[in-house]
Parts: structure tokens; sequence; C-alpha cells
């Protein structure tokens, strides 16, 4: 699992930023030339000029809700938003749709999204079969998994999610090396394959994201013979960073530029203080200028003990705003506001998330003057139409809520 993926990640690191403030000015060139959003966005800035980090620090930051804002403006006319230097076409292979609702395009490049680093880091080698436990619809970690797998030469089933009895027995009759999805999911079948008394002794390894991982979910794949290491992805960017088998931090990738600023602004923090990750992908086709991710992490001093020589940061270690990642989906306070206006009785509304260890669970509380019949079960569906998960509502007295601002609040424990 040490043996690098490619020479990238064993340059020197002064080389490897070289290399990058030199495929900078190239980049933002090419987003002012193909993506007409950042055609406005840098009008009058020289790209020539934007080769350091301190030139791009100059350059706005272009975050998830301004994304959304402008691809809903102009959805007339260019459902992206005018961020994607492609079009529908041969050069286009899907168009992806994240709550929002945000439309990402995937080019045709092997490995679009990048992720076959990661997926070797976890151990996964040509020739072996990967479960794949993401969706295939709508968003794209489906396709970011399987095109990583292809890109390394495994053979992938894809189990999609839900099912889980034909889950147990796909895995048991076809015998993957190993998983990629979900922590929770994969939890979810290991506990349903013991129910029905079923050995999966060919899983050993699993490459997981879309959540959190706490170190008591991952003990509790080691006690069962399975190494899970995590990655950090998103569907507009792809990959960000991975896990090695050192379990010290997540290893930036090599196709990005990282930048970890002060929540709010666009201002790089200190090294290691915890900040908002901003991501300036070097992908051609959706060429994202600093892109504030909403997630907060920190730099970590020191290299990888693998030998990896790239940056580190701590991971996933909250959010920079209130959207909120619930079961690999992100809920939005929009979402919540869209819910509540669609009552009038409702007069305020705050989502709260809980649980711990892959149990995530959802309470919308809402203050009602009054409580017709059946309010509380229009709530429900209401919550599972706009996000398309269940929350249970807890209807409260007027002005009983706190006055804190917060429509989404974040109580899981990740200990």
């Amino acid at each position: 699992m040490n043996t690098p993926f490619d020479a990238l990640e064993q340059r020197d690191p002064a080389q490897r930023e070289s290399a990058l403030m030199a495929a900078l000015p190239a980049q933002v060139a090419h987003a002012q030339a193909k993506a007409p959003a950042f055609a406005d966005m840098l009008a009058g800035v020289d790209a020539a000029q934007v080769n350091s980090r301190a030139a791009l620090a100059q350059l706005p930051v272009i975050r998830k809700h301004e994304l959304l804002e402008r691809q809903k403006a102009h959805r007339a006319s260019n459902v992206f938003g005018g961020f994607s230097a492609l079009g529908f076409g041969p050069g286009m292979r899907r168009v992806f749709a994240s709550p929002g609702t945000i439309y990402e395009p995937e080019g045709t490049r092997p490995d679009y999204w990048r992720l076959a680093r990661a997926m070797h880091a976890t151990g996964f080698r040509a020739g072996e079969l990967i479960h794949n436990g993401f969706s295939y619809h709508f968003t794209p970690a489906g396709s970011m998994m399987e095109t990583a797998a292809h890109a390394l030469g495994c053979t992938v089933f894809p189990g999609g999610t839900g099912q889980t009895e034909q889950q147990v027995m796909a895995m048991a009759e076809l015998k993957p090396a190993g998983y990629a999805g979900t922590p929770s999911f994969l939890k979810i079948i290991l506990e349903k394959a013991d129910d029905m008394g079923v050995a999966l002794p060919s899983l050993t390894k699993a490459l997981v994201s879309g959540e959190a991982f706490p170190p008591s979910l991952r003990d509790w794949f080691t006690q069962r013979g399975i190494a899970a290491y995590q990655c950090y992805a998103t569907a507009d960017i792809g990959l960000i960073a991975y896990e090695t088998s050192a379990r010290e931090g997540l290893v930036l990738d090599e196709g990005v530029i990282v930048e970890i600023v002060r929540p709010g602004t666009g201002d790089p923090v200190p090294e290691g203080e915890v900040g908002e990750l901003v991501i300036t992908t070097l992908n051609p086709d959706y060429p994202l200028i600093r892109f504030g991710t909403g997630d907060l992490s920190a730099v970590m001093p020191g290299n990888c003990p693998t030998g990896r020589t790239h940056t580190r940061i701590k991971g996933w270690m909250g959010r920079a705003d209130q959207t909120t990642k619930v079961r690999g989906m992100f809920v939005h306070p929009s979402q919540v506001n869209d819910v509540a206006k669609r009552f009038p009785e409702v007069l305020r509304a705050r989502l709260v998330v809980s649980g711990e260890m892959a149990n995530d669970q959802m309470a919308l509380h809402v203050e009602c003057a009054a409580l017709p019949d059946g309010l509380r079960e229009q709530l429900e569906q209401a919550v599972r139409e706009v996000t398309k998960l269940r929350a249970t509502v807890v209807t409260q007295a007027p002005g009983s809520l706190p006055n804190d601002g917060k429509v989404i609040e974040d109580a899981r424990s990740y200990q």
C-alpha cells in the first residue's frame, strides 16, 4: 500500500509547488476564455500574473451557494451557469445533479474525478472486483468510484444503495476484494450479513467517503478484518485528499491547488490554523478557480510516513456554514426554509442532526401557534420531498427555539 501511484506523489515539495504555480496562469486564462462565469468574475485580471499563492489569494472566492445562485439565474441559457468549459455532446459523458439543484458535467478523460490515486492508496490493484455502494443516479459518487476502479484495471459491481439482502448475496457469491461507498452503508450491509448468517471473508478493504468516518467506526471495521480508508472528494472538484496506511491525516491530491482561508473571507490563515478549504482545480473541463467548499480543516506539519511528500490536512473538521452532510447528502438551510414556507402554521424551524457512528438522525423542530390535525405527518413528507431524507418532527411553543440564527444544528458525536 505504500507503493506510490505515480512519481508525482514523491516529488520534492518545492518542485511540486513550482509545477502547480506554473500551471495556474494557463488555467486562469482557460477559465476566462471558456467559462463565461469566470470571464465575468475575473474580468480585468491578467492571468499571466496569477503565478503565485499571493496572487491567487487576490481573486474572489466562489462559494457553493453563489454557484447555485448563478446556475439558477442562467439556467434558461446555460444549465451550468457558465462555469463549465464543455457543452453537451461528445466531450461530456454525463451530467449530474447535486442537491440545490447544482448541475455538474463529467468529461470523457479516464479517471475524470482522479479517485484512482485514493483507491490505490487503499490497496486496490488491477484484477480485483470492487463492490460499489454509491448511488448511480443524480449525484456523481457512483461514477467517481467506477471510473477510478476502471483506471486501476479493476472490475466493478454497481451495487448502489438499498436492497441490503441482495447486496449481501452479491458479495457472498461474487467475492469482491473490497467495497467503495459510504461507511454507514457498509456497516448496514455487514450487520445484515450477520443477521442472515452469511460470511463475507473476501471483503478485506474499503474506500469510504461521503460522510464523517469516526475512529470508532474505523475500529469496528478493523475488528471484522476490513481495512477501511477515507477520501475527501466533492461533486464539484473530484478528489481533494486521501488517507494512507499511516493514518495520519489526509494527503492532498496532485491535481488541485488547496488554500485554507478564514471562513467568510478569501484570506489564507497561518499554517495549522483551522479554516475553510478553498480549491482551484486544474481540470480544464470544469475549471473552478478558488471554489469555497464550506468544509473546515487545517494543514498538518511534516510529510506522510509512507513517503508521499504532498501537504497533509487533518481531514474534515466541520462546516464553515450551516450546510450539513447527512448520510452522504448535503442538506442546505434553504431547504429547511423551503419546508417551513409551505405551512403558514410554522413560525420558525430548526433542523437538528444527531447520532453517532454512522447513525445520523434528523429532527425538524418547529414553532407552531396551532397544531392542525395531520400537520406533523405533512411536515415529515415535505422534508422527504425536499431533502430526500427522513426526519421526525418536534413541535414547540412560539419563542422556544434559541434565538441564535441557526437553521441547521449539527449535534452529532464524532468521537
